[in-house]
Protein backbone atom coordinates (compact mmCIF):
# COMPACT_ATOMS: atom_id res chain seq x y z
CA UNK A 1 0.00 0.00 0.00
CA UNK A 2 0.95 3.64 -0.40
CA UNK A 3 -0.45 6.66 1.39
CA UNK A 4 -3.03 8.33 -0.81
CA UNK A 5 -2.57 11.73 -2.38
CA UNK A 6 -5.01 14.66 -2.24
CA UNK A 7 -7.00 14.02 0.93
CA UNK A 8 -7.95 15.92 4.08
CA UNK A 9 -7.91 14.64 7.63
CA UNK A 10 -11.14 15.35 9.49
CA UNK A 11 -12.41 14.96 13.05
CA UNK A 12 -13.00 11.54 14.64
CA UNK A 13 -10.37 9.86 12.43
CA UNK A 14 -12.41 10.52 9.30
CA UNK A 15 -10.80 11.59 6.01
CA UNK A 16 -12.06 13.21 2.82
CA UNK A 17 -10.66 11.95 -0.47
CA UNK A 18 -10.20 14.71 -3.06
CA UNK A 19 -9.04 12.70 -6.07
CA UNK A 20 -12.43 12.65 -7.81
CA UNK A 21 -15.65 14.61 -7.84
CA UNK A 22 -17.26 12.36 -5.22
CA UNK A 23 -15.10 13.69 -2.35
CA UNK A 24 -15.86 10.60 -0.28
CA UNK A 25 -15.82 11.10 3.47
CA UNK A 26 -14.43 7.82 4.79
CA UNK A 27 -14.66 6.56 8.34
CA UNK A 28 -11.81 4.73 10.05
CA UNK A 29 -11.66 1.15 8.78
CA UNK A 30 -13.80 1.81 5.71
CA UNK A 31 -13.21 2.36 1.99
CA UNK A 32 -14.46 4.95 -0.44
CA UNK A 33 -16.91 4.46 -3.30
CA UNK A 34 -14.19 3.23 -5.68
CA UNK A 35 -12.88 0.55 -3.25
CA UNK A 36 -9.32 1.78 -3.83
CA UNK A 37 -8.94 4.11 -0.83
CA UNK A 38 -9.08 2.84 2.76
CA UNK A 39 -8.95 4.83 5.98
CA UNK A 40 -6.60 3.13 8.44
CA UNK A 41 -6.35 4.96 11.77
CA UNK A 42 -7.06 8.32 10.16
CA UNK A 43 -4.59 7.90 7.28
CA UNK A 44 -5.90 7.30 3.77
CA UNK A 45 -4.16 4.53 1.84
CA UNK A 46 -4.25 3.49 -1.81
CA UNK A 47 -4.98 -0.17 -1.15
CA UNK A 48 -5.05 -1.05 -4.86
CA UNK A 49 -1.52 0.26 -5.39
CA UNK A 50 0.43 -2.09 -7.66
CA UNK A 51 -2.36 -4.69 -7.89
CA UNK A 52 -2.41 -4.83 -11.69
CA UNK A 53 -5.34 -6.91 -12.95
CA UNK A 54 -4.79 -6.32 -16.68
CA UNK A 55 -1.58 -5.80 -18.62
CA UNK A 56 -1.22 -5.90 -22.39
CA UNK A 57 0.45 -4.31 -25.36
CA UNK A 58 -2.21 -2.67 -27.53
CA UNK A 59 -2.39 -0.54 -30.65
CA UNK A 60 -3.03 3.00 -29.51
CA UNK A 61 -6.05 2.99 -31.84
CA UNK A 62 -7.75 0.59 -29.40
CA UNK A 63 -7.98 3.29 -26.71
CA UNK A 64 -9.32 4.90 -28.98
CA UNK A 65 -6.75 7.59 -29.79
CA UNK A 66 -6.65 8.24 -33.53
CA UNK A 67 -4.68 11.49 -33.65
CA UNK A 68 -1.98 10.77 -31.08
CA UNK A 69 0.97 8.78 -32.41
CA UNK A 70 -1.17 6.64 -34.73
CA UNK A 71 0.14 3.15 -35.63
CA UNK A 72 2.16 2.88 -32.37
CA UNK A 73 1.87 0.24 -29.65
CA UNK A 74 1.44 1.07 -25.95
CA UNK A 75 1.66 -0.86 -22.72
CA UNK A 76 -1.85 -0.86 -21.26
CA UNK A 77 -2.61 -1.52 -17.61
CA UNK A 78 -5.48 -1.49 -15.15
CA UNK A 79 -6.18 -1.89 -11.45
CA UNK A 80 -9.63 -3.00 -10.30
CA UNK A 81 -12.39 -0.62 -9.23
CA UNK A 82 -14.26 2.42 -10.51
CA UNK A 83 -15.89 5.62 -9.30
CA UNK A 84 -18.93 4.99 -11.56
CA UNK A 85 -21.52 2.20 -11.47
CA UNK A 86 -22.45 2.13 -15.16
CA UNK A 87 -25.17 -0.40 -15.88
CA UNK A 88 -23.72 -0.97 -19.34
CA UNK A 89 -20.05 -1.32 -18.37
CA UNK A 90 -18.18 -3.47 -20.89
CA UNK A 91 -15.29 -4.17 -18.49
CA UNK A 92 -17.46 -4.84 -15.43
CA UNK A 93 -15.58 -8.00 -14.42
CA UNK A 94 -12.65 -5.83 -13.32
CA UNK A 95 -14.17 -2.35 -12.87
CA UNK A 96 -17.05 -3.32 -10.59
CA UNK A 97 -14.99 -5.15 -7.98
CA UNK A 98 -12.44 -4.08 -5.36
CA UNK A 99 -8.83 -4.36 -6.58
CA UNK A 100 -7.96 -7.06 -4.05
CA UNK A 101 -11.04 -9.19 -4.79
CA UNK A 102 -10.09 -10.07 -8.37
CA UNK A 103 -6.96 -11.80 -9.75
CA UNK A 104 -4.02 -9.43 -9.88
CA UNK A 105 -0.26 -9.30 -10.21
CA UNK A 106 1.82 -7.18 -7.86
CA UNK A 107 3.89 -4.74 -9.90
CA UNK A 108 5.98 -1.64 -9.32
CA UNK A 109 5.95 1.47 -11.51
CA UNK A 110 9.52 0.68 -12.52
CA UNK A 111 8.49 -2.75 -13.78
CA UNK A 112 5.74 -1.28 -15.94
CA UNK A 113 8.11 1.28 -17.46
CA UNK A 114 10.75 -1.37 -18.11
CA UNK A 115 8.21 -3.49 -19.98
CA UNK A 116 7.45 -0.54 -22.25
CA UNK A 117 11.14 0.03 -22.89
CA UNK A 118 11.92 -3.66 -23.45
CA UNK A 119 9.08 -4.02 -25.97
CA UNK A 120 9.90 -0.75 -27.76
CA UNK A 121 6.59 0.87 -26.80
CA UNK A 122 6.80 4.68 -26.86
CA UNK A 123 4.14 5.10 -24.19
CA UNK A 124 1.93 3.74 -21.42
CA UNK A 125 -1.87 3.73 -21.34
CA UNK A 126 -3.90 3.74 -18.12
CA UNK A 127 -7.12 2.13 -19.23
CA UNK A 128 -9.69 -0.73 -19.03
CA UNK A 129 -10.99 0.41 -15.61
CA UNK A 130 -11.07 4.04 -14.39
CA UNK A 131 -7.47 5.25 -13.88
CA UNK A 132 -8.53 8.02 -11.50
CA UNK A 133 -9.22 5.42 -8.80
CA UNK A 134 -5.63 4.13 -8.98
CA UNK A 135 -4.27 7.64 -9.27
CA UNK A 136 -1.19 7.10 -7.07
CA UNK A 137 0.08 4.16 -9.12
CA UNK A 138 -0.65 6.02 -12.36
CA UNK A 139 1.09 9.13 -11.02
CA UNK A 140 4.24 7.30 -9.89
CA UNK A 141 4.43 5.32 -13.12
CA UNK A 142 3.86 8.33 -15.34
CA UNK A 143 6.60 10.33 -13.58
CA UNK A 144 9.15 7.59 -14.29
CA UNK A 145 7.81 7.06 -17.82
CA UNK A 146 8.24 10.73 -18.69
CA UNK A 147 11.78 10.72 -17.26
CA UNK A 148 12.53 7.84 -19.65
CA UNK A 149 11.10 9.71 -22.64
CA UNK A 150 7.81 7.78 -22.81
CA UNK A 151 4.38 9.37 -23.18
CA UNK A 152 1.39 8.73 -20.89
CA UNK A 153 -2.23 8.43 -22.00
CA UNK A 154 -5.31 8.19 -19.80
CA UNK A 155 -8.58 6.60 -20.94
CA UNK A 156 -11.08 7.99 -18.51
CA UNK A 157 -14.64 8.83 -17.53
CA UNK A 158 -13.39 12.31 -16.65
CA UNK A 159 -14.44 12.24 -12.99
CA UNK A 160 -11.10 13.52 -11.73
CA UNK A 161 -10.69 16.69 -9.68
CA UNK A 162 -8.79 19.70 -11.00
CA UNK A 163 -5.68 19.64 -8.78
CA UNK A 164 -4.93 15.93 -9.31
CA UNK A 165 -5.30 16.43 -13.06
CA UNK A 166 -2.98 19.44 -13.03
CA UNK A 167 -0.35 17.42 -11.16
CA UNK A 168 -0.50 14.42 -13.47
CA UNK A 169 2.12 14.19 -16.26
CA UNK A 170 -0.33 12.94 -18.87
CA UNK A 171 0.08 13.70 -22.58
CA UNK A 172 -3.24 12.56 -24.03
CA UNK A 173 -6.70 11.65 -22.78
CA UNK A 174 -9.70 9.98 -24.29
CA UNK A 175 -12.62 11.16 -22.18
CA UNK A 176 -16.10 9.66 -22.24
CA UNK A 177 -19.07 11.99 -22.46
CA UNK A 178 -21.80 9.45 -21.92
CA UNK A 179 -24.99 11.48 -22.28
CA UNK A 180 -27.03 14.17 -20.53
CA UNK A 181 -27.10 14.67 -16.76
CA UNK A 182 -30.14 12.41 -16.36
CA UNK A 183 -28.24 9.61 -18.14
CA UNK A 184 -25.35 10.03 -15.72
CA UNK A 185 -27.63 9.92 -12.69
CA UNK A 186 -29.69 6.96 -13.88
CA UNK A 187 -27.12 4.80 -15.65
CA UNK A 188 -23.77 5.76 -14.10
CA UNK A 189 -24.67 6.98 -10.58
CA UNK A 190 -22.68 10.14 -11.28
CA UNK A 191 -23.02 13.70 -12.60
CA UNK A 192 -22.26 15.26 -15.97
CA UNK A 193 -20.81 18.66 -14.99
CA UNK A 194 -17.51 17.42 -13.49
CA UNK A 195 -16.84 15.51 -16.71
CA UNK A 196 -17.33 18.60 -18.85
CA UNK A 197 -15.05 20.58 -16.54
CA UNK A 198 -12.35 17.93 -16.93
CA UNK A 199 -12.61 18.11 -20.73
CA UNK A 200 -12.17 21.89 -20.72
CA UNK A 201 -9.32 21.85 -18.21
CA UNK A 202 -7.45 19.14 -20.11
CA UNK A 203 -7.53 21.27 -23.25
CA UNK A 204 -6.31 24.32 -21.32
CA UNK A 205 -3.43 22.28 -19.90
CA UNK A 206 -2.27 21.39 -23.41
CA UNK A 207 -3.21 17.72 -23.12
CA UNK A 208 -4.26 16.11 -26.40
CA UNK A 209 -7.98 15.31 -25.99
CA UNK A 210 -10.30 12.97 -27.88
CA UNK A 211 -13.93 12.37 -26.88
CA UNK A 212 -15.92 9.14 -27.00
CA UNK A 213 -19.70 8.76 -26.84
CA UNK A 214 -21.07 5.23 -26.59
CA UNK A 215 -24.53 5.39 -28.13
CA UNK A 216 -27.00 3.22 -26.21
CA UNK A 217 -30.31 2.67 -28.03
CA UNK A 218 -33.24 4.22 -26.19
CA UNK A 219 -31.05 5.96 -23.62
CA UNK A 220 -28.80 8.56 -25.27
CA UNK A 221 -29.45 8.26 -28.99
CA UNK A 222 -31.90 11.11 -29.56
CA UNK A 223 -30.95 14.13 -31.65
CA UNK A 224 -30.91 16.55 -28.73
CA UNK A 225 -28.42 14.44 -26.79
CA UNK A 226 -26.18 14.01 -29.82
CA UNK A 227 -26.27 17.71 -30.64
CA UNK A 228 -25.43 18.57 -27.05
CA UNK A 229 -22.22 16.55 -27.21
CA UNK A 230 -21.37 17.75 -30.72
CA UNK A 231 -21.84 21.40 -29.81
CA UNK A 232 -19.89 21.03 -26.58
CA UNK A 233 -16.95 19.55 -28.45
CA UNK A 234 -17.13 22.20 -31.18
CA UNK A 235 -17.68 25.24 -28.98
CA UNK A 236 -15.74 24.37 -25.82
CA UNK A 237 -12.96 22.06 -27.01
CA UNK A 238 -12.49 23.10 -30.63
CA UNK A 239 -13.45 21.79 -34.06
CA UNK A 240 -10.14 19.94 -34.25
CA UNK A 241 -11.01 17.68 -31.30
CA UNK A 242 -11.70 14.13 -32.55
CA UNK A 243 -15.10 12.71 -31.60
CA UNK A 244 -15.74 8.95 -31.55
CA UNK A 245 -19.27 7.53 -31.69
CA UNK A 246 -19.03 3.92 -30.51
CA UNK A 247 -21.41 1.04 -30.96
CA UNK A 248 -23.03 -0.39 -27.85
CA UNK A 249 -23.09 -4.15 -27.29
CA UNK A 250 -25.40 -5.68 -24.66
CA UNK A 251 -23.47 -6.31 -21.44
CA UNK A 252 -23.56 -6.33 -17.65
CA UNK A 253 -26.98 -5.04 -16.53
CA UNK A 254 -28.23 -3.81 -19.91
CA UNK A 255 -28.33 -7.12 -21.72
CA UNK A 256 -31.91 -6.48 -22.82
CA UNK A 257 -30.85 -3.51 -24.96
CA UNK A 258 -29.98 -4.28 -28.60
CA UNK A 259 -26.70 -3.25 -30.25
CA UNK A 260 -26.62 0.25 -31.70
CA UNK A 261 -27.91 0.24 -35.30
CA UNK A 262 -25.13 1.18 -37.68
CA UNK A 263 -27.52 3.69 -39.24
CA UNK A 264 -27.66 5.54 -35.91
CA UNK A 265 -23.88 5.78 -35.76
CA UNK A 266 -23.74 7.01 -39.35
CA UNK A 267 -26.41 9.59 -38.62
CA UNK A 268 -24.49 10.84 -35.59
CA UNK A 269 -21.23 11.07 -37.55
CA UNK A 270 -22.85 12.92 -40.45
CA UNK A 271 -24.55 15.30 -38.03
CA UNK A 272 -21.27 16.10 -36.31
CA UNK A 273 -19.54 16.77 -39.63
CA UNK A 274 -22.42 18.99 -40.74
CA UNK A 275 -22.13 20.91 -37.46
CA UNK A 276 -18.50 21.70 -38.18
CA UNK A 277 -16.35 19.05 -36.48
CA UNK A 278 -13.29 18.12 -38.51
CA UNK A 279 -12.65 14.55 -37.37
CA UNK A 280 -15.53 12.23 -36.47
CA UNK A 281 -15.30 8.46 -36.13
CA UNK A 282 -17.44 5.35 -35.80
CA UNK A 283 -16.16 2.73 -33.36
CA UNK A 284 -16.83 -0.96 -32.74
CA UNK A 285 -17.88 -1.52 -36.37
CA UNK A 286 -14.89 -3.27 -37.98
CA UNK A 287 -14.30 -2.33 -41.59
CA UNK A 288 -16.56 0.72 -41.58
CA UNK A 289 -15.16 3.73 -43.43
CA UNK A 290 -15.92 5.76 -40.32
CA UNK A 291 -12.76 4.29 -38.78
CA UNK A 292 -10.59 6.15 -41.29
CA UNK A 293 -9.14 9.64 -41.07
CA UNK A 294 -9.97 11.91 -44.00
CA UNK A 295 -8.71 15.36 -44.87
CA UNK A 296 -11.29 17.87 -43.62
CA UNK A 297 -10.58 20.05 -46.67
CA UNK A 298 -10.42 17.78 -49.72
CA UNK A 299 -11.65 14.45 -48.33
CA UNK A 300 -8.50 12.49 -49.18
CA UNK A 301 -7.86 9.31 -47.19
CA UNK A 302 -5.09 10.12 -44.70
CA UNK A 303 -5.05 7.13 -42.35
CA UNK A 304 -6.69 3.84 -43.23
CA UNK A 305 -7.85 1.59 -40.39
CA UNK A 306 -9.23 -1.91 -40.10
CA UNK A 307 -10.18 -2.89 -36.55
CA UNK A 308 -7.06 -1.64 -34.73
CA UNK A 309 -4.58 -1.78 -37.59
CA UNK A 310 -3.68 1.61 -38.99
CA UNK A 311 -1.76 2.64 -42.12
CA UNK A 312 -0.74 6.18 -43.00
CA UNK A 313 -1.67 6.91 -46.61
CA UNK A 314 -1.84 10.54 -47.78
CA UNK A 315 -0.47 12.21 -44.67
CA UNK A 316 2.98 13.82 -44.75
CA UNK A 317 4.38 12.85 -41.34
CA UNK A 318 7.06 15.55 -41.46
CA UNK A 319 4.77 18.51 -42.11
CA UNK A 320 1.50 16.98 -40.78
CA UNK A 321 -0.20 18.06 -43.99
CA UNK A 322 -2.46 16.34 -46.49
CA UNK A 323 -0.36 15.23 -49.46
CA UNK A 324 -3.23 15.97 -51.84
CA UNK A 325 -4.22 19.55 -50.93
CA UNK A 326 -1.70 20.66 -48.31
CA UNK A 327 -4.25 21.09 -45.49
CA UNK A 328 -2.69 21.19 -42.02
CA UNK A 329 -3.92 18.18 -40.04
CA UNK A 330 -4.47 18.30 -36.28
CA UNK A 331 -2.43 15.36 -35.09
CA UNK A 332 0.46 14.44 -32.79
CA UNK A 333 3.18 12.39 -34.46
Amino acid sequence: MREAMFYDKLDNNKVRCNICARHCIIKDGERGFCWNKENINGVLYAVGYGKVCSLAIDPIEKKPLFHFYPTTQVVSLAIGGCNFRCLHCQNWTISQFPPDKIPYREMTPEEVVNIAINYNCPGISYTYTEPTVYYEFMYDTSIIAREKGLFNVMITNGYIEKEPLKALPVDAMNIDIKGNDEFYKKICKARLEPVLETCKLAKKLGIWVEITNLIVPGYNDNIDDLLFIIHFVRDELGRETPLHFSRFHPDYKLTDVPPTPIETLEMARNLALEEGLKYVYIGNVPGHEGENTYCPNCGALLIERYIFNAKIVNLDVETKRCKVCGEKIDIVL
